[in-house]
C-alpha cells in the first residue's frame, strides 16, 4: 500500500483518458447540487476534502469488470487504477471542474437536474463573503429565471455575458490553455482596464492557480491485494456510499465472463424466494450457501468464508445454483412442517443456510423423504435453536453442521457438534420475554406443532389458519389481571404465560381473569366446558389452574410441559429441572 498526494488536474485528466475507472460493483451515485457547491468551495479555498483510495489494476487476482466515471468518454481501454473509495467526490470534481458537459445532479428533494457551475470573481476575492456564497449553479441554458420563467435573474448564455457579470466558468479551471483564452478575451472585453487586470490577477493567483495545484491524498493498493482484502477495505471506508457486499464483488468478477449475476439472482429470487420464510435470504446468503455446497461436493476442505465465496467459480455457480434453489424450497417446507410459517417467527435466518445445503444434498436420491433422516435434520435444527447456537453468521458452524449432519445420516454414532453442544437451562424460560429471542420463537412453534386449537372455533392453527386468522402471541393470564393481582412481571410476561391465539379470541379474553373469560366463552354458547378444556390442553395449559385462577400452579405446569416439548425436539434430557435455582424461581421442581 502506498500513500501520496496527487494534483487534482492530473487525477481529472487520468479519469478523462480512462486510466482511472470504477470497478463494476461501484453503482452510480449522484451528489446533490448543494453538496457539489460545498465541495467546490472547499477545493477553491484549499481546504482538505478527504483521501481517495485506488486499487492498482492489471492482475488476474483483481479481475473485475470496470467502467468509466459518469460523464467520462469511453475509450475502451483497460484502466491502470480502480477507484475503491472517493467515487462521489471524484465524480463531482470531474463533472464540475473538468468536463464541458452539464453536471448531472439533483435537488435536495431528489429531482434530477443538470447544472453548470460558476464562481463570482468579486465575491471570491471579498473576505466578507463565505466562499460557498461565491459559487453559483445555473441550468443547462445558463439562464436563471424566476416567476415561472418570466423574469431573468442571471444570464450567462454566452461568453460576453460571463464577462459582464464577472462569472468565471468552473469547468475550465483545471485547463491552463482554456483559462488563458478566457482571460485574454476577458481583458479585451474590459479594454484592458488596469483595475480589471489587477482584480483578475489576484483571482488567478489566489483561486485558479491554487485550485490547479490542489492535491488530494491517494492511498494506492497494489495489484497483488487479495479480493477479500479489497472487500474488507471497501466495507471499512465506504460508510457514506452504497455499501459493498460480497455479492457486488462476485457480480463484477462474473461480469468479466459476460454473466449477469444480479439479473440471475433477481430472476431466481422471483421464482424461489418470494415466500414469507425465504424472503429473508439475501443474494450474499445464497452465494455463501452455494460455496458451502460446491466445496462439500468437491470432497476436499469444506469452507464458506469470505475468501472462499470470492473464489467461487462461475462454472460451479452455474452447476449448483438450481439444485440449491430447490434445496431452499425443501428447507422452507420442512420449517412449515415444524410450524414455522413466517420470517417474523423464524428463530434464526442464518440457520437456513446450512439447512438448505443439507436439504440439497439429501434431495439426491430422494433421501430427504426418508422419515428417520428427516427426523435427524429436525433434531439438529432444534438443537441449534434451543442451544441458541446460531446467534451470528458463523461460517465455521455452517461447515461443521453440514459435514456433521451428512456423516450422521451415514453413521448413527457420529453426532453433529451442534447436537452435542445444545443445552437449555430451565431457568431460561423466565428470561424469554419477547419474540426477539430464537428460543422464544422456537417454543411458540412447538406449541403450534402440538396441534393447538383456537379457544373459540376449535380450529387447528395450521398454515392456512395462521395466515388467514390473524394469529398472534398473547398472554394467557392477561397483563391487566396480572398487574392488578401484583404477580411477578418476569413470570407473567415470559413465554410460559403466552400462547398463539386469534385476534377475535384475544378480544374475548380482554383483561379478565381466566375463570371469567372461559366462563364468558362458554355462556355465549360457543363451546362446552369439556371441549374447551381440550382446546386449552392443546396449548399445554392446565385447565384447572385457569378455572381456579391459580397463577403459580399455571406457571409451574406449563413450564414442565414446555420443557418436555423441548426435550422431545432436541432428542435429549434437559438437566437441572430439579436444581436449587429452579426451586427458588418456580417454588417447585420442574421434573
Amino acid at each position: 500500500m502506498q500513500t501520496n498526494d496527487r494534483q487534482i488536474a492530473e487525477l481529472m485528466a487520468d479519469i478523462d483518458n480512462g486510466k482511472i475507472q470504477l470497478p463494476d460493483f461501484q453503482r452510480g451515485w449522484v451528489w446533490e447540487d448543494n453538496r457539489i457547491q460545498a465541495l467546490i468551495a472547499s477545493i477553491t479555498s484549499n481546504f482538505p476534502v478527504g483521501a481517495a483510495m485506488f486499487l492498482e489494476y492489471g492482475n488476474e487476482n483483481v479481475r473485475f469488470k470496470y467502467r468509466v466515471i459518469e460523464g467520462a468518454p469511453a475509450h475502451g481501454n483497460p484502466p491502470s487504477e480502480l477507484i475503491l473509495d472517493g467515487q462521489q467526490r471524484l465524480t463531482s470534481m470531474y463533472s464540475a471542474l473538468f468536463n464541458t458537459a452539464p453536471v448531472h445532479t439533483r435537488t435536495d428533494k431528489n429531482k434530477e437536474i443538470y447544472r453548470y457551475y460558476y464562481i463570482d470573481i468579486e465575491k471570491a476575492l471579498n473576505s466578507d463573503y463565505d466562499r460557498v456564497d461565491a459559487i453559483f449553479s445555473v441550468p443547462e441554458s445558463r439562464i436563471v429565471t424566476s416567476n415561472f420563467g418570466r423574469n431573468i435573474e442571471l444570464d450567462l448564455s454566452d461568453q460576453t455575458k460571463e464577462f459582464e457579470k464577472k462569472m468565471f466558468p468552473l469547468n475550465i479551471i483545471l485547463n491552463f490553455t482554456k483559462v488563458q483564452n478566457w482571460q485574454n478575451q476577458y481583458y479585451a472585453y474590459y479594454n484592458y482596464n488596469p483595475e480589471t487586470i489587477k482584480e483578475f490577477t489576484a483571482f488567478n493567483t489566489n483561486i485558479i492557480m491554487r485550485t490547479m495545484q490542489y492535491k488530494i491524498p491517494v492511498i494506492l493498493l497494489g495489484k497483488e491485494t487479495p479480493k477479500e482484502a479489497v472487500c474488507q477495505v471497501f466495507e471499512n471506508v465506504n460508510t457514506g456510499g452504497v455499501s459493498l457486499t460480497v455479492f457486488e464483488l462476485v457480480t463484477a468478477i462474473f461480469a468479466m465472463d459476460d454473466f449477469e449475476l444480479r439479473k440471475d439472482w433477481e430472476n431466481r429470487r422471483q421464482k424461489f424466494f418470494m415466500g414469507d420464510l425465504l424472503s429473508v435470504i439475501t443474494s450474499t446468503d445464497f452465494l455463501v450457501a452455494c460455496t458451502l455446497l460446491s466445496t462439500y461436493k468437491k470432497g476436499g476442505t469444506v469452507s464458506c468464508k469470505k475468501k472462499d465465496v470470492l473464489n467461487l467459480s462461475l462454472s460451479d455457480y452455474k452447476k449448483y445454483a438450481n439444485i440449491l434453489s430447490n434445496g431452499f424450497v425443501e428447507a422452507e417446507k420442512m420449517l412449515q412442517e415444524e410450524r414455522i410459517f413466517s420470517n417474523r417467527d423464524l428463530p434464526y435466518s442464518t440457520q437456513l443456510i446450512p439447512l438448505a445445503v443439507i436439504c440439497t444434498l439429501l434431495n439426491e436420491g430422494n433421501r430427504i423423504k426418508v422419515t428417520n433422516i428427516k427426523n435427524k435434520i429436525k433434531q439438529w435444527y432444534w438443537c441449534g435453536v434451543f442451544g441458541e447456537l446460531y446467534g451470528s453468521a458463523n461460517e465455521t458452524r455452517y461447515v461443521n453442521d453440514v459435514v456433521g449432519v451428512m456423516e450422521w445420516v451415514r453413521n448413527e454414532t457420529t453426532v453433529p457438534k451442534t447436537v452435542q453442544e445444545a443445552y437449555f437451562n430451565p431457568t431460561r424460560l423466565i428470561t424469554l420475554q419477547s419474540r426477539q429471542s430464537a428460543a422464544y420463537k422456537g417454543i411458540i412453534a412447538l406449541i403450534l406443532k402440538n396441534h393447538c386449537k383456537d379457544f373459540i372455533s376449535g380450529r387447528e392453527m395450521d398454515f392456512t389458519a395462521y395466515k388467514s386468522e390473524n394469529i398472534d402471541i398473547h398472554h394467557i393470564f392477561s397483563k391487566d389481571y396480572c398487574e392488578k393481582c401484583n404477580y411477578s412481571r418476569k413470570k407473567w410476561n415470559s413465554v410460559i404465560n403466552k400462547t398463539p391465539i386469534t385476534y377475535s379470541t384475544n378480544r374475548e379474553i380482554g383483561g379478565a381473569a381466566p375463570s371469567k373469560y372461559l366462563e364468558k366463552i362458554e355462556k355465549k354458547g360457543q363451546v362446552d366446558a369439556a371441549t374447551l378444556n381440550e382446546y386449552l390442553k392443546s396449548h399445554c395449559i392446565n385447565a384447572d389452574s385457569c378455572r381456579n385462577d391459580n397463577f403459580d400452579e399455571h406457571i409451574v405446569y406449563r413450564a414442565k410441559m414446555i420443557l418436555d416439548s423441548i426435550e422431545n425436539a432436541i432428542g435429549k434430557a434437559i438437566p437441572g429441572r430439579e436444581s436449587e435455582d429452579v426451586v427458588n424461581l418456580f417454588g417447585k421442581k420442574l421434573s
